[in-house]
């Protein structure tokens, strides 16, 4: 897989946002279920020019939604998806993501 397809957008939430501003800097991404660690560090790498120190991902379940319709309540719920987060060396930072 290329870098691109691996990597398919930034998780942007509170917490995310908190995790970006400490001294070690954490990135979120939303990446493809079929990659794995090393995978998304070289994406990073390649794509943002930042040397990433560790990665940790995780598999999000998917939420339970309900609809009303005029046949009753539909159940289902969310896609599940991939999370990763990615720790860069001290003093990097990924531009884009920072809004600078």
């Amino acid at each position: 897989m290329r870098a691109d397809q691996i990597i398919i957008e930034p998780v942007l939430t509170e917490k995310s946002n908190i995790m970006r501003e400490r001294k070690e800097k954490k990135y979120t991404f939303k990446v493809d279920p079929r990659a794995n660690k090393i995978q998304v560090m070289q994406a990073v790498e390649e794509l943002f020019s930042v040397k990433p120190l560790k990665c940790n991902i995780l598999s999000v379940k998917g939420k339970p939604k309900y609809t009303r319709t005029k046949s009753g309540v539909r159940s289902g719920s969310t896609t599940p998806w991939k999370k990763a987060i990615v720790t860069v060396q001290t003093g990097d930072s990924i531009p884009i993501i920072e809004g600078v």
